[in-house]
């Protein structure tokens, strides 16, 4: 059994599963990073989940799906960024009512659209990718065989955000608006721009996670499919301490744990039990990080602008 635990299959595994994860959990840290909370995530997930599965079962492309996820995780986004931002509605209730809706209308739209109650048909994911010498390797190379192009990507993206925020004017100043945005609208920043750009890039990546789950890791949509992993993303992002590299690795944790939930199955351990694993392990990491974890100063207050 602890062979089967600690193969090489286990760690593709936990990658496959931190893949999702990661996405919505680098989105999070650039909405956050601009001072505004998102516990929508998990809503624009089942929406980015639900939209690529239509795209793609109408166009039969998997590219057209991922447009319809992204465009998708942008609208949800943008609602909860205007409510919060130009409204400056409670940022927790804006996304608890964001989650409540992608609930009861992907549930809707999927049993209007595809005629079917619990899920949609089988839709086509991408090709696998192998990486030519590494996929050679014996026992690692197993790391670099028959992966998806959302996992590839997904890696490029934590190290590009990861340069973006800390490397860049833009991402210089979308620190200053989270930190102290009156000392930033001073300098001339404009508050509220930053605010928006940073919500909708974590529209678009939580687009791309949701996307992840039914292009690739069950090739259908599933009512509710998301199953809670837009607050597992939310809890990584704390325990990363809202930085784009903190967060992979806490996905990675998560991935871990889910794929020794998966290789436990069957090998006599009550199933309810195996299947807390992930979620008792969210709030083991959520209480390890209470006062170790440092939010942007001004996380979820909205901003009022002097009037002079």
């Amino acid at each position: 059994m602890f062979e089967s635990i600690f193969a090489w299959e286990t760690i593709v595994s936990a990658i496959r599963m931190a893949t999702p994860l990661t996405y919505a959990s680098l989105g999070g840290v650039f909405s956050e990073r601009s001072g505004v909370v998102n516990i929508a995530l998990e809503g624009i997930m089942l929406f980015g989940a639900f939209f690529a599965a239509v795209g793609t079962y109408f166009f039969k492309s998997p590219l057209i799906g991922i447009i319809f996820a992204i465009l998708a995780g942008m609208t949800v986004s943008l609602i909860h960024a205007i409510v919060s931002i130009r409204f400056k509605v409670n940022q927790i209730i804006s996304g608890t009512a964001l989650n409540m809706l992608a609930s009861g209308g992907t549930t809707f739209l999927s049993r209007l659209i595809f005629k079917a109650a619990g899920s949609s048909p089988h839709i086509e994911g991408f090709s696998p990718i192998s990486i030519p010498i590494l996929s050679s390797i014996p026992g690692v190379g197993i790391l670099f065989k028959d992966l998806s192009p959302l996992i590839i990507l997904m890696i490029v993206i934590v190290f590009f955000s990861n340069y973006v925020i800390y490397k860049t004017v833009f991402g210089l100043r979308l620190r200053a608006v989270g930190e102290n945005p009156q000392a930033a609208d001073t300098l001339g920043v404009n508050v509220y721009k930053y605010r928006y750009v940073g919500v909708l890039i974590s529209g678009i990546l939580g687009g791309l996670g949701g996307a992840f789950l039914s292009l690739e890791h069950a090739r259908v949509f599933v009512e509710n499919m998301t199953g809670g992993r837009g607050f597992i993303a939310l809890a990584a992002m704390i325990f990363g301490n809202w930085n784009p590299i903190g967060a992979f690795g806490a996905c990675l944790l998560f991935g871990i744990a889910e794929a020794v939930r998966i290789r436990l199955e069957g090998v006599g351990i009550p199933t309810q039990f195996i299947q807390m694993i992930p979620y008792i392990l969210t709030m083991l990491v959520l209480v390890g990080a209470v006062g170790k974890s440092t939010p942007p100063a001004c996380d979820g207050i909205p901003y009022e602008k002097e009037e002079i």
